[in-house]
């Protein structure tokens, strides 16, 4: 990966560690390839960090990712709420707003060519998409309604050889919310992906 777009990419708010966002960029270098012409879709977006390391990986595969966050924030990052950062709020508005952070995010990486973003709730946007997807990454709310949702919505959309990545997945629940865990059981057990690699709270499972 450019040193340049990493270094943008761990700089950028959020909350993925460096080394998960590493894994995250060798996994879509891999589905890329696996899956040749095929997009990467991301559900959960927030300033752009995760999406600057996924779409190095695109630009490098020569496709793109699709970059999905309605961008009002999980209910993790609203007013008094463990995550949430007084300075997303739009004042206008009253409400977090992080998407013109990302389209920075992206502008200074160089990425704005090979991410789309899609505005919008995930349940809305999965149920009229139709393209199959190289690889997905879930990442939206971790409340268990919409983890679950999200799961439901999009993983039938991942190819034949493609690559279902899942961040914040703690076994113990001493480490963190129950929900990614959830479905990434569900993923293990539905017999459609295997396991191929786990970094940090980040595992990479192969669609069969």
């Amino acid at each position: 990966m450019d040193p340049t777009v990493r270094a943008i990419a761990v700089a950028a708010r959020g909350f993925m560690p460096p080394e998960e966002g590493d894994a995250l960029y060798a996994a879509g270098r891999d589905a890329a390839a696996a899956v040749p012409g095929s997009p990467f879709l991301e559900v959960g977006s927030y300033c752009g960090r995760s999406s600057v390391w996924l779409g190095a990986a695109a630009r490098e595969g020569g496709t793109v990712l699709f970059a999905l966050d309605h961008h009002r924030g999980s209910e993790e990052n609203q007013p008094g709420w463990e995550w949430h950062e007084p300075d997303l709020v739009d004042p206008a508005v009253g409400r977090i707003d992080t998407l013109p952070w990302f389209r920075r995010t992206l502008h200074e990486a160089g990425l704005e060519p090979h991410v789309v973003a899609v505005v919008g709730e995930s349940p809305a946007v999965a149920a009229h998409w139709a393209t199959p997807l190289a690889l997905l990454f879930i990442d939206g709310g971790h409340g268990r309604e919409p983890a679950h949702r999200d799961y439901d919505g999009w993983t039938p959309h991942v190819a034949d050889g493609g690559l279902l990545c899942i961040h914040d997945v703690f076994p113990d629940p001493a480490d963190g919310g129950r929900p990614p865990y959830e479905i990434y059981c569900r993923a293990l057990e539905s017999g459609r992906f295997r396991e191929e690699r786990a970094v940090g709270s980040l595992r990479v499972l192969r669609c069969r």
